[in-house]
This record gives structure tokens, C-alpha cells and sequence, in this order.
């Protein structure tokens, strides 16, 4: 089988390839970095409306229980079946590659602020509960849309941990095995043309 002869522009095409690994290897660096701060930012905003929720949670349990206790499981029940379901705005805001959710807070209030019964035919105790119940809805809604965040960014930070590594271990590595072998063939075919120019000298002077 013929040896087939590497070129330069082989060699050149070869190092263009690898400084464009280079550049994304060191891009995609900086993205993994990115994220992992946006990460434990976003860990710090997850862990603190879990525990608003969980204290909400509580609350708003509290105030069922005495509206139950003082007004009766009927009327509770009554109160609840008045509650219509509203619509909420949400909008997909992009970080570094990763799509997160985003939702009006000042639509979530103003849904969440309306009745649709009369404050004549409720006590105190049970619009205490409503609104508490309210509360904990928004809170819901925004612990969700916080891990949701948490979430995204957590995979994308996986596949671009993914991504480097396979520049760094497997691309470029490859690449520069490939521009060696090259240059050392064609270091090796200038040996081979200086030796049979020698040899052409020596018998055009003998």
C-alpha cells in the first residue's frame, strides 16, 4: 500500500483546528465558572423561599384551623369553592445558554389580591386564612420558579462540564497527536529530499 504524504497546508488546517478548540475550550471554561457563581447565588435564593414557604405554610394552616374550629368546616369549605382559578403571566429569560422561567410577580399579587365573593358574607378569621392561603400560593409559585432555576443551571453546568472535558482530554490531545505525526513526516521528507539532492550533486560532480 502507497505511503500517503502529509502536506503543509494539512499541517496548517490541523493547527487552525486546534486554536479553535483552544478558544472554545477556554470560552466554555469561563461559561462553567459563570454558572457554578450563578449556581450557589441562586442555592442561597432557593434555601431562603423554602423556608418562607414551609413558615407560610404553617401559618396558613394555623388560620384554617381556627376558622374551622370558630366558623365551621361548611362555611370553610364554601369560602373555598367561591375561588375561581386566574391566569399568571410567565416569560422564559435566557442566562449563559440556560432558559429560565420567570413570572410577574406584580400580576401574581394582583391575581391573588381579588375575591370573588363578598367580604360581607365571610368573617375576619376566614379572610385571615384567605389571605394567609394567598400568601402561601405566591410562595408556592415562587419556590418553584426558584428550583426550577436551580435546576436548569445545574444541567447546563453538567453538560458543559461535559463539553470541556472532552476538548481537554480527547479533542485537542487528538489534534496536537495528529499535527505531531504530520510534522514529523514532513521533517522527515525534507531529510529524504536533502539526502537525494546531495546524491544528484555528487554524481552530476563525479
Amino acid at each position: 500500500m502507497q505511503d500517503v504524504k502529509p502536506t503543509r497546508s494539512e499541517l496548517i488546517s490541523i493547527k487552525k483546528k486546534i486554536k479553535l478548540a483552544q478558544s472554545g475550550h477556554k470560552l466554555l471554561k469561563k461559561k462553567r465558572d459563570g454558572l457554578i457563581l450563578e449556581f450557589f447565588k441562586v442555592l442561597k435564593e432557593a434555601k431562603d423561599t423554602r423556608k418562607q414557604l414551609n413558615e407560610k405554610y404553617k401559618h396558613a394552616y394555623e388560620q384554617m384551623i381556627e376558622a374551622v374550629a370558630l366558623d365551621g368546616m361548611i362555611e370553610v369549605k364554601s369560602l373555598a369553592l367561591a375561588v375561581k382559578n386566574a391566569d399568571i403571566d410567565i416569560s422564559i429569560r435566557n442566562i449563559m445558554g440556560v432558559t429560565i422561567p420567570e413570572i410577574d410577580s406584580k400580576k401574581l399579587k394582583e391575581v391573588l389580591q381579588k375575591r370573588s365573593y363578598g367580604f360581607l358574607s365571610t368573617t375576619i378569621r376566614m379572610e385571615e386564612m384567605a389571605r394567609a392561603y394567598s400568601e402561601l400560593l405566591e410562595a408556592c409559585v415562587i419556590a418553584a420558579e426558584t428550583e426550577t432555576k436551580l435546576r436548569n443551571i445545574l444541567i447546563e453546568i453538567e453538560k458543559t462540564k461535559k463539553r470541556v472535558n472532552s476538548l481537554e482530554y480527547l479533542v485537542i490531545p487528538k489534534l496536537n497527536g495528529q499535527a505531531s505525526l504530520i510534522r514529523f513526516r514532513l521533517e522527515e521528507m525534507d531529510r529524504e529530499n536533502i539526502f537525494r539532492m546531495k546524491k544528484i550533486k555528487q554524481k552530476i560532480a563525479g
